[in-house]
């Protein structure tokens, strides 16, 4: 692919993506407030849109969708990467600023990226295999925990009736 047309294949992944996950928070806030057709329309539109960052993914070579293997390792790489290099930039740069939400927030992210690693690299050792039947996300923190949720997040402190159950 040449290199304007890349430029605008991953910016148009990248205004998708955002995209859908704006929309999903819209729908949110319209089913807070009591208005479920247009919360309905919001993740209409949110589905589309991923369908379009989908297909703009799959023109860009880097997020082409491999076997589960060559997946497992990217992600986990990904995520180590992440949270030893970028969240700690984004650290340290948010409290020079006096940003302190956002040091925060960056800080949460950085630990549960790092456990997320840490259940990629399980799974790429097949040590989860067909055990784990479910996991629960933490709402405020992202950190995911397997089997059963904690009583408490070990990130972020939050409690058990923060966590969502993805099967």
């Amino acid at each position: 692919m040449k290199e304007k047309t890349r430029k605008n294949v991953y910016e148009a992944f990248t205004g998708e993506a955002k995209a859908y996950f704006r929309l999903l928070a819209y729908a949110e806030k319209a089913e807070e407030e009591g208005i479920p057709q247009v919360a309905l329309l919001f993740r209409a539109i949110a589905e589309a849109e991923r369908v379009h960052a989908t297909r703009h993914m799959n023109l860009a070579k880097e997020f082409v969708v491999k076997d589960t293997d060559t997946n497992l390792e990217n992600s986990f790489q990904s995520e180590k990467n992440v949270s030893e290099n970028a969240y700690p930039q984004f650290i340290q740069d948010a409290e020079e600023e006096g940003e302190t939400a956002a040091a925060v927030t960056f800080s949460h992210a950085r630990d549960a990226e790092s456990y997320h690693a840490k259940l990629y690299e399980r799974a790429i050792y097949n040590v989860i295999k067909d055990v784990v039947r479910s996991y629960h996300v933490c709402q405020v923190c992202g950190y995911v925990a397997e089997r059963k949720a904690p009583e408490k997040c070990p990130v972020c402190g939050a409690g058990k009736d923060k966590f969502k159950t993805v099967e």
